[in-house]
């Protein structure tokens, strides 16, 4: 039975910090690619962020590039997004997602990735 425990959602204020963390049990993340996605309602789930199974490449949309950090511990079997400079347009559901393999193209799109978490919620305001 998969089980995944997110954390670190919230409300926060323009210019702040916050990090997601994303803990799956019965679910194997080491092995594969990993990523953040996030969706506002009524808009396409957009990619953030993304890290290869070995952690030695990663690669970040413009939107959060320089603001943005994903990092893994494969021991731990976790992901997390630390997320600086926070702006109202970073407002949104965030996903973490598990690959199809060990890798994904620099700038994935959605259809590589086929796990994924439930999401927690960031709002940032002015």
């Amino acid at each position: 039975q998969v089980q995944v425990v997110e954390s670190g959602g919230g409300l926060v204020q323009a210019g702040g910090s916050l990090r997601l963390s994303c803990a799956a049990s019965g679910l194997t993340l080491s092995s594969y690619v990993v990523g953040w996605f996030r969706q506002v309602p009524g808009k396409d789930r957009e990619w953030v962020a993304r890290m290869i199974w070995s952690g030695t490449a990663r690669s970040y949309s413009d939107s959060v590039k320089g603001r943005f950090t994903i990092s893994r511990d494969n021991a731990k079997n976790t992901v997390s997004l630390q997320m600086n400079s926070l702006t109202p347009e970073d407002t949104a559901v965030y996903y973490c997602t598990r690959g199809r393999g060990p890798y994904s193209s620099e700038y994935p799109e959605e259809d590589e990735f086929d796990w994924w978490g439930q999401g927690p919620d960031v709002a940032v305001s002015t």
